[in-house]
């Protein structure tokens, strides 16, 4: 086995060389890679991306729901302070006359829960949409701030 790849000549179909032009697909011959269908519910799932950020004032989510409107996004808070963004983006349309070359943009229901800090204003929750980006901000409570008297020192 060599340590070079040899990009003239014979293409390497050894899975154990590093350097193999083939890709191993571990999943090939499951009964499920067929069915592109399983394959785009299950992304979608996994790839609805959150961020999660504090600043001072609250909690700040972002999701990336790209070609998803308002009415196809559910934002839900439980009474156990969990935010709950979930919703569905519907398979497209397929005409019989259509010949698919590639489907890679994920169809199906995500979830995504997060459990809210003690701090989080539950009464105060607000979403907006915009340019396929869902932001939901969580005001925090004022940290109260410790009252300081000053003690005269006798003596």
């Amino acid at each position: 086995m060599s340590l070079i790849p040899s990009f003239f000549g014979s293409h390497r179909s050894n899975i154990l060389d590093p350097f193999s032009l083939e890709i191993w697909d571990p999943f090939k011959d499951f009964p499920f890679s067929s069915e592109p269908q399983f394959a785009r519910e299950t992304s979608a799932l996994v790839n609805t991306r959150v961020d999660w950020r504090e600043t001072p004032e609250a909690h700040v989510f972002k999701a990336d729901l790209p070609g998803l409107n308002k009415e196809e996004v559910k934002v839900d808070v439980e009474d156990d302070r969990v935010l709950q963004i979930s919703g569905e983006r519907k398979v497209e349309k397929e005409e019989k006359k259509d010949t698919w070359h590639r489907v890679e943009r994920s169809s199906g229901k995500f979830l995504r829960r997060f459990r809210l800090p003690e701090n989080a204003k539950m009464d105060q929750i607000k979403a907006a949409m915009e340019n396929g980006v869902l932001t939901v901000t969580v005001p925090k409570v004022e940290a109260k701030k410790p009252d300081v008297k000053a003690i005269e020192i006798s003596g």
